[in-house]
């Protein structure tokens, strides 16, 4: 079967408004190889969730100390019109999923990985896709899911949508036709609404959220979410534009590789709580540490993974 295309239509608005608005001199800018120009640094983010800002704004803040430009940041409405951004040179760094990089990848987008997030000391790169149930639902496993109404977060998103159709397909479920899927539009908002058992009966967001900010934040209480099951994948990237010049490359490389969260902190940068729960540490990664992301697009036939 083949996954369709659900958010194209309103990702077309969207990026129609994000380009513009991140656009200057374009014959300067393509001659240059900026998306915007020599003293401006456009970075595109994965709208995971509500306050992406707030989650991200240490790093923005670190990017700025150290290379001495400004760090214009735009957050894309969702996960389709960041990638079609980044396909058109719109963007100059950025955080994706792995699902976002490898559809912009496919879709001709001239990105870089730089480095993979760990959220904690000592810890492999990458996180968890959770399954997840409202407290006391009669639903004890992925097979419980056939027949209700599933909350995910984003057709474009790795933890939210990829990897938790390829589980449901595993047990012979159809993600579109043997359940009723929500798009939430987030991780948190796809976890809150699973929390609350009224739009969704159960659902899927990443292990942050579920286990601690969505308490922290206040989307629900500890003990609202029950999780069934918990699936690797591969640590969001940073990744930026092969189109940037070289020297520009080997700045944001050198710069950003192997920082932790005390290097930040030591720029004098306050970190948020929000932000902490996401980054430790920025360790070095290869183009193909996402493989497992192209081999999951196989096998679900997913449309998203070939904008």
């Amino acid at each position: 079967m083949k996954l369709s295309k659900v958010a194209a239509a309103s990702a077309a608005a969207v990026l129609a408004l994000s380009l513009a608005a991140c656009s200057g001199d374009a014959s300067g800018a393509e001659s240059e190889g900026y998306a915007k120009d020599a003293d401006t640094l456009v970075m595109g983010m994965v709208p995971d969730q509500q306050s992406v800002e707030n989650n991200f704004q240490p790093l923005v803040d670190y990017i700025e100390e150290v290379t001495g430009k400004n760090v214009e940041l735009i957050e894309s409405a969702n996960y389709a019109a960041l990638v079609e951004a980044a396909i058109a040179g719109r963007i100059d760094i950025g955080s994706f999923s792995g699902f976002t990089f490898v559809a912009a990848q496919n879709g001709g987008a001239n990105l870089i990985p730089i480095g993979v997030t760990v959220t904690q000391e000592g810890e492999e790169p990458g996180y968890e896709s959770v399954a997840i149930v409202p407290a006391g639902s009669d639903i004890t496993s992925i097979e419980g899911f056939r027949g209700k109404n599933v909350c995910f977060v984003d057709p474009g998103s790795t933890s939210g949508y990829l990897y938790p159709s390829a589980e449901l397909l595993a047990v012979g479920i159809d993600p579109e036709t043997d359940i009723t899927p929500v798009f939430a539009g987030g991780h948190d908002a796809s976890a809150q609404k699973t929390a609350q058992g009224v739009e969704c009966d159960a659902g899927f967001a990443e292990d942050a959220v579920v286990d601690v900010t969505g308490v922290q934040q206040g989307l629900f209480a500890e003990g609202d979410l029950v999780s069934v099951n918990r699936t690797t994948v591969p640590g969001a990237p940073l990744v930026i534009s092969g189109n940037l010049p070289q020297d520009v490359q080997d700045e944001l490389t050198s710069s950003l590789q192997n920082i932790t969260r005390a290097d930040i902190e030591a720029k004098g940068i306050e970190i948020t709580e929000a932000f902490a729960a996401y980054f430790f540490e920025l360790v070095p990664v290869e183009d193909s540490y996402y493989d497992s992301v192209r081999l999951v697009c196989e096998q679900t036939g997913a449309a998203q993974c070939t904008p």
